[in-house]
C-alpha cells in the first residue's frame, strides 16, 4: 500500500446498535476492494475484523479494530467499534482518531438506542455524522420508516443521498440523489446505470432541491449563485456538500444491505468524495509538564503520534495502533514516549486489515493510522514523539466503572495469577479496574457491565489459563455504639516465676471519630504512663471486630479512668489484654448498632423513564435528593439520589433494563448510616451462620 497524504485520507468510525451490521459493512468494503474474495460473518466467527477469540465465540464485536483500504485514489481507514454499551471505551477511542462517524442502522429497528448513543458521542467529540440504513433485504425492513424516525429525532438536516429501489423484499438498486442517476446492483458490490424508476423520481427531485439549498447556505458565493438561479458546477456541488457535512448542516443517509454487499460501494464513493479528511478535524490538546498547546494535523512538523488501542496477539506479541497528528512516523529507528519518558525502538511498522499486517516501509504520515509491534513499555493513551520536541496528547475522558463484582479463583491460591493476568489485559481494555479490598478480603473487578466483566474472565482463562468466577461483593458494614458505659477489664495470670497482671477501667461512649478516639484521665498514677500506649493498642486491635457481626467499629471514644498494676507482674502485654477484655465486656452493654454504607448516585435518564426510575429507587430504600434537566443532553433528567450500597450492587444491569440501555449513572461513597433493624437482624444472622460454618 502506497503512502497517502492527509488530504487523501478518510478516517471513518463505524458505530451503531449491536447487530446492525457494522462489521458486515467493513467485510463488504474489503470484498469490493478485492482484499477478500469471500465476505466473512460475525455470527459465524469468520469476519476479518472480529479476530479475537472472544469475538469469534460470541459472534459480536468487542474490540476496536480497523481496516485500511484504497478506494478512488483515497485511503479509507474504517474503524469498527463495538455496539454493546459495555464497550463504550472502545467507541470513544475510535471516534477520537476518526474524522467522521458513519452510523450503521438496521432497517427493521428504527431509531435504536445504539444510534442515539453514537449520535451523542459524535456530538461530544465534534465529529460529522452520516447514516447507512442496512439490512434492507430482510423481511419487515423499511428505509422510509427509518428515515422518518431519523428526521423526527434530528430534523431536516437528515437528508438521503441514496434512495433504495425495492421490489417486495428484494433490493434491486438505488438512486443517487445528488447525481440524479439510478443504479442496479451487480456482483460483489458493483453497480450498473439504469433509468430512475418513476415511483422515485419525485422524491429524488425533492431531496435534490433540498440538498442544493443546504449546499448554498454553507458559502456566500454559492448562496448568491443559488438565488440567481444558476446551477452549481460539479466541483462547486462537491465542495458545498463537503462543507455542509463538515459543519453538520447535512447528515447524509445511505442505503443498502451490507451482508449481500449492496449499496456499500456507493457509500464508499460518498466517503471518498464528501466526507472530511484529517485536515478538517479539530486539533487535539497537548499538555506536557504544565505547558499546553493545540496539535493540528501537520506533516511538516515534529512527530506527534497517539496510541489509541493495544492488541496482544499470541503469535506477534503486542501491537500498538496509533494515529499520527504531526510529522512522519518512521519505519525504523527510535521514537520517544513522552508519557513514560523513555525511548522506544520501532519494529514492524504496518497498516492493518483486522489483524492482517501490511508493511509501511516508507513511514506513516500525519493524518494516517498505523500500527507498530513489540513496543516495550508503551501502552494505550501514550504519546510517541521526538525527544527534542516533547508533547503529550491528552487522552479522551473515559466512562467511569459502574458495576463492581468480586472475582474469585476456581483453584485456591491463584489470586496473584488473576491480578497478573488482568494487569496484562489492561493493555487492551483501559475501562476496568482491579482492587484488592483489605477489609472484605476480596478482589474487586469493576467495569461498565456484566458482559465486559464476563469477557475479562474468559480472556483470563483462554490467555493465561486462570479460571475464575464472579459474584456479588461483600458489603463493608460498620458497627458503633449509642450509649455510654463504664467497665472493667482485668487480666491476671499466674505461672512459674513472674505472672501477668493488668487492670483497667474504661468509659466507652459514642464519638464522631472514623475509628477510635482514645483519652486517659488517670489520677495518682494508679496506671503508670508507660502502659497507656499498650491500652490504646489493645483497643485498636479490638475494634477490628464489633460485637454484632464482627464488622469494624467506628465512632468510639474510650477513656482510661482507673485501674491498678503490680510492680513485678504488670507489663505492656498484660494491659493490652486487659483493654481487650474491657472492650468485650463493655460493647454489648453500650447499645451497639449496625451501620450500612450509603452511596450517592447521579442517574442520567430520558424524561420518559423518570417515574420508573424514581419508583425503583424507592424500592431500594433510596432517597431522591433532586431532579434537574441534564445540561448536556436535551430531553434528559439527572436524578440525584442516595441509597444503601447493598441495594444497588447490580444497579448498572437493572438501569439498562429499565431504560432500554439509555440511562447511565455515576456513583460515589457518601457516608455510613444506621441500618434499619430488620436489615441489621438479617446481616447479623448471616454473619453468625458464616462463623458457625
Amino acid at each position: 500500500m502506497r503512502q497517502y497524504q492527509a488530504a487523501d485520507i478518510r478516517n471513518i468510525a463505524l458505530a451503531g446498535h449491536g447487530g446492525a451490521g457494522k462489521t458486515a459493512f467493513v467485510e463488504a468494503a474489503l470484498q469490493a476492494t478485492g482484499v477478500v474474495d469471500r465476505m466473512g460473518r460475525s455470527d459465524e466467527g469468520t469476519a476479518a475484523m472480529d479476530f479475537d477469540a472472544e469475538e469469534m465465540r460470541r459472534g459480536m464485536t468487542i474490540n476496536l479494530s480497523y481496516a485500511a483500504i484504497e478506494w478512488k485514489d483515497k485511503k479509507i481507514n474504517l474503524l469498527d467499534t463495538p455496539g454493546d454499551f459495555d464497550f463504550l471505551g472502545e467507541q470513544i477511542q475510535g471516534f477520537r482518531v476518526s474524522d467522521a462517524v458513519l452510523i450503521v442502522m438496521s432497517g427493521k429497528d428504527g431509531l435504536a438506542v445504539g444510534v442515539e448513543k453514537a449520535v451523542r458521542q459524535a456530538g461530544k467529540q465534534k465529529r460529522p455524522v452520516s447514516f447507512f440504513v442496512n439490512r434492507l433485504d430482510e423481511p419487515h425492513a423499511s428505509f422510509d420508516q427509518t428515515l422518518a424516525a431519523l428526521q423526527e429525532a434530528y430534523g431536516s438536516k437528515v437528508v438521503p443521498l441514496a434512495l433504495p429501489i425495492v421490489e417486495g423484499e428484494d433490493v434491486l438498486g438505488l438512486v443517487d440523489v445528488i447525481g440524479r442517476q439510478a443504479f442496479k446492483f451487480a456482483a460483489k458490490g458493483k453497480m450498473e446505470k439504469m433509468d430512475v424508476p418513476a415511483a422515485l423520481a419525485d422524491r429524488m427531485a425533492e431531496y435534490y432541491d433540498q440538498l442544493q439549498e443546504q449546499i448554498a447556505e454553507c458559502d456566500e458565493d454559492l448562496m448568491m449563485k443559488y438565488f440567481e438561479g444558476e446551477p452549481f458546477t460539479a466541483e462547486e456541488q462537491n465542495y458545498g456538500l463537503r462543507q455542509a457535512i463538515l459543519t453538520g448542516s447535512i447528515w447524509p443517509v445511505f442505503a443498502g444491505a451490507a451482508q449481500s454487499n449492496l449499496g456499500v460501494t456507493f457509500a464508499l464513493d460518498a466517503i471518498a468524495d464528501y466526507l472530511p479528511s484529517p485536515l478538517d478535524t479539530p486539533p487535539v490538546l497537548s499538555s506536557f509538564h504544565g505547558e499546553e498547546q493545540e496539535i493540528a494535523i501537520d506533516p511538516d512538523s515534529n512527530l506527534a503520534a497517539y496510541i489509541f488501542k493495544t492488541i496482544v496477539d499470541p503469535f506477534v506479541g503486542k501491537i500498538s495502533l496509533f494515529k499520527v497528528y504531526q510529522g512522519v512516523f518512521p519505519s525504523t529507528g527510535t521514537v520517544y514516549n513522552s508519557s513514560k519518558e523513555l525511548d522506544e525502538r520501532v519494529n514492524g511498522l504496518s497498516y492493518l486489515i483486522g489483524k492482517k499486517q501490511i508493511p509501511a516501509d516508507s513511514g506513516i504520515v500525519a493524518g494516517d493510522i498505523g500500527s507498530v509491534t513489540k513496543l516495550g513499555d508503551s501502552t494505550t493513551n501514550d504519546t510517541l514523539c521526538e525527544r527534542s520536541h516533547k508533547v503529550r496528547i491528552v487522552p479522551p475522558v473515559m466512562p467511569r466503572a459502574s458495576l463492581t463484582l468480586a472475582i474469585l479463583p476456581v483453584t485456591k491460591g491463584e489470586e496473584d495469577k488473576i491480578v497478573q493476568g488482568l494487569t496484562r489485559l489492561a493493555d487492551e481494555d483501559t475501562v476496568f479496574t482491579i482492587e484488592n479490598n483489605p477489609e472484605t478480603k476480596q478482589l474487586l473487578l469493576s467495569g461498565l457491565g456484566e458482559i465486559q466483566l464476563d469477557v475479562l474472565t474468559n480472556k483470563l482463562k483462554n490467555k493465561y489459563n486462570v479460571e475464575s468466577t464472579l459474584e456479588e461483593p461483600r458489603v463493608a458494614y460498620r458497627e458503633t455504639i449509642r450509649k455510654q458505659v463504664r467497665v472493667q477489664g482485668r487480666h491476671k495470670k499466674q505461672t512459674g516465676g513472674h505472672g501477668q497482671f493488668g487492670d483497667v477501667w474504661i468509659v466507652f461512649e459514642p464519638s464522631e471519630s472514623d475509628g477510635l478516639e482514645f483519652e486517659e484521665q488517670i489520677v495518682g498514677g494508679v496506671v503508670p504512663k508507660g502502659y497507656f500506649p499498650a491500652v490504646e493498642k489493645g483497643l485498636l486491635e479490638a475494634i477490628e471486630e464489633g460485637p454484632l457481626a464482627n464488622y469494624p467499629v467506628v465512632g468510639l471514644k474510650a477513656t482510661l479512668v482507673d485501674g491498678s498494676y503490680h510492680a513485678v507482674d504488670s507489663n505492656e502485654m498484660s494491659f493490652k489484654l486487659a483493654a481487650r477484655l474491657a472492650y468485650r465486656a463493655g460493647m454489648p452493654q453500650a447499645n451497639p448498632v449496625l451501620l450500612e454504607p450509603i452511596s450517592k448516585l447521579s442517574v442520567h435518564i430520558p424524561d420518559d423513564y423518570l417515574g420508573d426510575v424514581m419508583g425503583d429507587m424507592n424500592k431500594r430504600r433510596g432517597r431522591i435528593l433532586g431532579i434537574n434537566p441534564d445540561p448536556e443532553e436535551l430531553g434528559y433528567q439527572i436524578v440525584e439520589a442516595e441509597a444503601p450500597t447493598s441495594e444497588i450492587l447490580r444497579y448498572s444491569t437493572d438501569l439498562k433494563s429499565m431504560t432500554q440501555g439509555r440511562g447511565w449513572y455515576n456513583i460515589e461513597f457518601a457516608r455510613y448510616e444506621q441500618a434499619p433493624q430488620p436489615v441489621a437482624d438479617k446481616i447479623i444472622a448471616e454473619a453468625q451462620r458464616e462463623e458457625e460454618e
